[in-house]
């Protein structure tokens, strides 16, 4: 049986330690030395004996030991409680807590917000058994059956977020937190739908109490930015009305300016070019609900993507594919035809597509070289005659004859693959991967689509024979190559670097994140705050796009509770201390130590 089966503080048991130097004292004290005293002769038997035997002797120089060693055990157990378990009966009041802290819960009104009202109406609420759920894009439980002093802590650390919350799937976590007979409050505006009603009918038929209490002031004159598109170097915003009135505002980026106006329930759109390096889209003049006021834009510096095609067919397909994708700045050379100087210190990313290989330079390969330098990338196609040798660790194939008619595997995940259905081609190249992952195959296990990481850059290997493979006519194919350009440039598009709030980014390693609210180590963070996220030197922003939580008004509420009693006995084991018995053990010993004293004459 381990030690705290019995006491409450083990601990206490060390204070036995005391022993050892008592007994230590009492081994090394010397024994009484008999002195013959003629005065005292008379008190001796006529046979010389004493008048008592040496055993009794002993045991009457042992029992003060015995009696110290046992006040020292006494006190040793009253230091570590013993006690014994108890079966009590205890009321209990279980409440749990449904806060919102979605982004329509930072409307202002009268000096106050939504968020800072409701959180107040918590506290009242908190019980000796409370647990609380955050309404936000996870449905969080912060606490599970604190304490009064728990609660309060627990709604102290609240602040409202940025992002969407689910308030149905909040009241869902806390039914299936709440005991019986347990309440359920919730503090809310109630804003952007009524699905929550039916977790609130599906608690109150478990016969769980749900209080409703609501605070939507402010935000009649609210009008939001609630969608934002990119095409090319531009972005597309929507600007709709949620107020009662017509309004207008202005909306800016960078320094470009268009003014709307909207009547209720209107939506207007503006298209502004994105500068360099990103901006804010901001509305003006702003209202009650600042959130979505606002849409930040994350962008390159540079957002223009130099590629060079190295062909000797001039490759209409795919010369038309990358002629749609905006950014890109597309060159090509024939070889034997020098490279044309790239515009910066190296091209952002170079293909080689159907190159007849004796007029292949060495220049040409370099190219590719530099880009993988500069952090760029380079793709190969194949082609029934690839020139190995110059393009050396450049191509992921070793190439092996040419095959026909292949069945294709299930294509790995990843950005490049993710949505596009590939045909199987008509005709392939034949090999085996030579570094780098396939992204997809034939069944035979031929690379068709293979992609690696070199010298900083990035390698992609396109087995597909152009001529032979109907993916050239495929609306997929351009949609392919932007996000192969892309990928290669080390570039993301703008769709990609700007989220919505509410959703995760995620980096596959730990790495400094830098967020809004400062920077934090991980491998993914959760876009609750509006604002911009750093991350090994990218930049991406989020904004609150969502007309549902942008409508702040809602119908009023019945504040009605539904269910049954809010209180429920509990029977639980809880210890019963057993000091007091201990204390009055150690007095009996202590009495009976004067005693023994007396009797033996020491005092």
């Amino acid at each position: 049986m381990a030690l705290s089966d019995a006491f409450l503080s083990p601990l206490g048991l060390a204070a036995l330690l005391a022993a050892v130097p008592v007994i230590i004292l009492y081994l090394v004290r010397p024994d009484p030395r008999r002195v013959p005293l003629p005065t005292l002769r008379f008190l001796t038997d006529s046979d010389g004996t004493a008048s008592s035997t040496p055993l009794l002797e002993r045991l009457k120089r042992s029992a003060l030991l015995l009696l110290q060693l046992l006040a020292i055990v006494l006190f040793a157990t009253a230091l570590a409680t013993p006690y014994v378990p108890v079966s009590e009966s205890e009321t209990v009041e279980e409440t749990v807590l449904v806060v919102d802290t979605s982004a329509s819960m930072s409307v202002e009104s009268g000096g106050a917000t939504r968020f800072d009202r409701a959180v107040a109406a918590a506290r009242d609420a908190t019980t000796s058994t409370t647990s609380v759920v955050a309404v936000d894009g996870d449905a969080a439980i912060r606490l599970r059956g604190g304490s009064a002093a728990d609660a309060e802590e627990t709604l102290s650390s609240l602040r409202p977020t940025d992002a969407p919350g689910d308030l149905r799937i909040a009241v869902s976590r806390a039914t299936s937190l709440a005991g019986e007979n347990a309440r359920i409050v919730v503090v809310s505006d109630f804003a952007g739908g009524t699905d929550w009603e039916t977790a609130v009918q599906a608690a109150r038929a478990r016969g769980l109490t749900v209080d409703l209490r609501q605070f939507d002031g402010g935000g009649g004159d609210n009008v939001g930015i609630v969608d934002r598109r990119f095409s090319g170097e531009r972005v597309t915003v929507s600007v709709q009305n949620f107020g009662a009135e017509t309004a207008t505002r202005r909306v800016s980026l960078g320094g470009e300016r268009q003014s709307v106006s909207l009547a209720p329930g209107d939506v207007r759109t503006v298209t502004l070019p994105v500068p360099a390096g990103g901006g804010e889209i901001r509305l003006s003049p702003g209202d009650s609900l600042p959130a979505d006021d606002v849409a930040y834009v994350a962008a390159p510096a540079d957002a223009a993507v130099d590629v060079l095609l190295v062909t000797n067919d001039r490759n209409r397909y795919l010369t038309t594919a990358l002629s749609l994708v905006d950014p890109v700045e597309l060159t090509v050379v024939e070889p034997p035809d020098p490279v044309p100087s790239p515009p910066a210190d190296a091209y952002d990313a170079v293909l080689y597509s159907n190159v007849a290989g004796e007029r292949l330079r060495e220049a040409h390969v370099a190219a590719g070289r530099d880009a993988l330098a500069a952090g760029g990338g380079v793709g190969i196609q194949a082609q029934p005659s690839l020139p190995v040798e110059a393009y050396g660790d450049l191509l992921l194939v070793a190439p092996g004859g040419v095959g026909s008619n292949p069945t294709l595997a299930r294509p790995a995940a990843d950005e490049l693959t993710r949505g596009i259905t590939f045909p199987p081609p008509e005709r392939y190249v034949r090999g085996d991967l030579r570094a780098g992952r396939a992204l997809l195959a034939t069944t035979d296990g031929t690379p068709i689509l293979a992609r690696d990481s070199q010298g900083g850059g990035r390698v992609l290997y396109y087995g597909y024979l152009e001529a032979d493979s109907t993916f050239r006519y495929d609306f997929e194919y351009p949609i392919f190559w932007k996000r192969s350009v892309y990928a290669l440039a080390g570039r993301e598009s703008l769709a990609e670097l700007n989220r919505e709030t509410g959703e995760r980014l995620a980096f596959g390693n730990e790495t400094a994140i830098e967020t809004p609210r400062g920077t934090l180590t991980a491998s993914s963070v959760e876009t609750t705050d509006a604002g911009y996220y750093t991350a090994g030197g990218v930049r991406y922003s989020a904004s609150l796009l969502d007309p549902g939580e942008s409508a702040v008004t809602a119908a009023t509420v019945n504040a009605t509770a539904g269910g049954g009693p809010t209180t429920r006995q509990e029977e639980r084991t809880v210890p019963d201390p057993l000091t007091e018995l201990v204390a009055l053990g150690i007095l009996a010993v202590a009495i009976g130590e004067v005693a023994f004293l007396r009797r033996r004459g020491d005092l």
